[in-house]
């Protein structure tokens, strides 16, 4: 394994996006008890699955530190973990509910929130290093999904693998430099309300990652 040359999740007053610092200047005025800073993954390094999202949420992960916590993007990804045995506990939108997760991680590509919840190019390209040492830091990885197509891209980026070789496509399974990745339309509130994704299209996705990993 590659020796970690850096932390796997920026510092709190991490200067790589120039746009991203002023909006979370902007947002630790408007809301100093909030995190407000790069949130960190949320799981054990020893995790066989890794989930890959998009970007904190600025009224969920960066108000709370947590990802996918405090927004309906996390009801559905909580919800799901727990049913299909990748957590375990109560999710309560809240960092200190007590919900544990099993052989699972979450991260995000992004890993500070961006205005209109976008990441720029740039922005993206900028964090996908803390993406490639948090792979790097997992012994025992095997399983990744990947939850919309942004993050799939830069998955795959990180993993340097071309973006022809593995299309994306909800429900598409790869196998890349060692790893089994699964995509997913993102489990976001407008995919949800608009019918892209029903919450049963969204568990069959883990249901196939549980059958996989089984022993």
């Amino acid at each position: 394994m590659p020796k970690l040359k850096q932390p796997p999740c920026p510092g709190r007053d991490c200067p790589l996006c120039p746009r991203l610092v002023t909006f979370r200047a902007e947002a630790r005025a408007d809301f100093p008890d909030w995190h407000n800073a790069p949130v960190p993954s949320f799981g054990e390094a020893s995790a066989r699955l890794l989930i890959v999202g998009l970007a904190p949420g600025l009224r969920g992960a960066n108000r709370t530190g947590r990802p996918f916590t405090g927004d309906w993007a996390g009801d559905l990804l909580y919800e799901t973990l727990i049913e299909s045995g990748f957590a375990k506990g109560v999710y309560d939108e809240r960092p200190d509910d007590g919900l544990t997760l099993q052989d699972c991680r979450v991260t995000n590509a992004v890993r500070c929130v961006p205005p209109q919840n976008k990441p720029t190019p740039a922005e993206i390209t900028n964090c996908r290093s803390f993406l490639t040492i948090t792979i790097e830091a997992m012994p025992n990885l095997r399983a990744i999904v990947a939850l919309g197509r942004i993050a799939h891209e830069s998955l795959l980026r990180a993993l340097e693998t071309k973006l022809s070789a593995a299309p994306f496509a909800h429900g598409a399974v790869h196998d890349i430099a060692g790893y089994r990745i699964y995509d997913s339309y993102h489990c976001s509130r407008y995919n949800t309300n608009t019918g892209v994704l029903t919450p049963k299209m969204f568990k069959d996705v883990f249901k196939r990652v549980r059958k996989d990993l089984a022993p």
